[in-house]
């Protein structure tokens, strides 16, 4: 389902040609298959609460920790929290009209804000729901697709259009397809579930993601068999469009609902995993009004950072642009990323003799290309993207930065109080 939110800005990213577009779902692929298989040691390593919090504040030190938390709080969640809720005000706003796409994003943050508060059960319904509604339109818009399809339109070429740089489209297009395969950071939960994840992880990796890669393609292929890129990129909603062609309109309203639907569960999905993350911080109280943040209300949720995130999120939205939001986001997390992509390497020369039950394959290959995986996404977007996103990425680089003097402050504040 992210492919819908972020097919046309992939194919804007190549000027409306489709041969890049497909070959950045391959890389990012690859690129995700690789980096699993590498985080996986370090969280089977270090089996803690908080994900990469825990990681990196054990093998750096608890700065560097606490700066991760710190960007998905105020970054990464919000970011593509308020992303979501804009592409709902979007899909919305063709019917109800485009000047209420803001305003619907904001009830639509507001609305997963109040349902959140009223408990993990809720929240969790909501998820339930929302797969089920993502996987229908997904599999009637594939089938479909290339049986009502033309299939005249160009799928591989050309790999841009005249005059787009190539470096620059290929990381434009891997920081929008790389989201779509984020699931990879749960594979430390995976690992405790087997009885030999030395054998069977990189089995479920590989497998997993090589399944995911192959859906995106082929719902990209028949996205292409209805409607070529280079219209594609000018619409606010290609999955509607390609549905509406397909179906008519009463089928397409229905696909439609479906996908507002989908989006509406990934958008709680964030909302509930970034709440937790500064639950978390705030208990180590390394956060302003710690206590507060820690609280849980009487639905045991920790409701203030429910509304914390919530209201960055709103903050965001005021944007009004999704694809900015989401490679905010998948840029700032990438950053840290490879900071964890190092600690396999930096672990296995400090504690070369810890019992290690699953290793990353081919070492150090693996780790290596993770790495240099990472590298490529912030230089792209430091360096090959333009002007405006090199700010943007430069930002939220200052943004997570400003995290320590928080970080400082706080511990002092509450270490003054005990």
């Amino acid at each position: 389902m992210y492919s819908i939110c972020y097919f046309n800005a992939i194919y804007q990213a190549t000027g409306g040609a489709p041969g890049m577009g497909m070959l950045a779902w391959i890389a990012g692929g690859f690129a995700s298959i690789v980096a699993a298989l590498t985080f996986a040691e370090v969280a089977v390593l270090i089996p803690r609460t908080g994900g990469m919090v825990a990681y990196l504040g054990e093998v750096y030190n608890e700065k560097v920790g606490f700066l991760a938390g710190w960007m998905q709080i105020v970054i990464f969640y919000p970011a593509f929290l308020a992303g979501y809720g804009v592409k709902i005000g979007t899909e919305l706003g063709e019917y109800l009209g485009m000047q209420y796409t803001l305003p619907i994003a904001m009830i639509v943050i507001i609305t997963l804000v109040a349902l959140n508060t009223l408990g993990s059960k809720t929240a969790g319904g909501i998820q339930v729901v929302s797969t089920i509604c993502k996987l229908i339109p997904l599999l009637l818009l594939m089938i479909f697709g290339f049986i009502f399809g033309s299939g005249n339109n160009p799928v591989f070429t050309p790999v841009v259009a005249e005059g787009k740089n190539v470096a620059a489209a290929f990381g434009s297009t891997l920081l929008a397809v790389l989201f779509a395969f984020e699931g990879w950071t749960n594979v430390g939960a995976i690992a405790g579930e087997m009885k030999n994840p030395g054998r069977d992880l990189p089995r479920a990796i590989v497998g997993g993601v090589s399944i995911i890669m192959a859906v995106y393609l082929i719902i990209n292929i028949a996205y292409l068999w209805v409607i070529p890129a280079d219209q594609l990129m000018n619409l606010e909603s290609p999955a509607s469009a390609v549905a509406m062609k397909i179906f008519g309109p009463t089928g397409g309203l229905l696909i439609k609902i479906g996908i507002i639907i989908s989006v509406l569960g990934a958008a709680n999905g964030f909302l509930m995993s970034g709440s937790r993350v500064a639950y978390l911080l705030a208990s180590q109280n390394t956060l302003p009004v710690s206590r507060r943040l820690s609280s849980l209300n009487k639905n045991q949720v920790p409701a203030n950072s429910i509304i914390l995130v919530g209201f960055l999120a709103c903050l965001y939205s005021l944007s009004g642009r999704f694809d900015m939001l989401t490679d905010l986001a998948v840029f700032s997390c990438w950053i840290f990323y490879t900071l964890t992509f190092a600690c396999v390497m930096k672990l296995r020369r400090a504690k070369p003799d810890l019992p290690r039950k699953y290793k990353v394959p081919l070492y150090p290959v693996v780790p290596i290309l993770a790495i240099i995986s990472g590298l490529y996404v912030i230089v792209s977007q430091l360096f090959l993207s333009g002007s405006f996103t090199r700010m943007l990425s430069i930002g939220s680089i200052v943004i997570t930065l400003l995290g320590l003097p928080v970080y400082i402050l706080s511990k002092k504040y509450y270490a003054a109080r005990t």
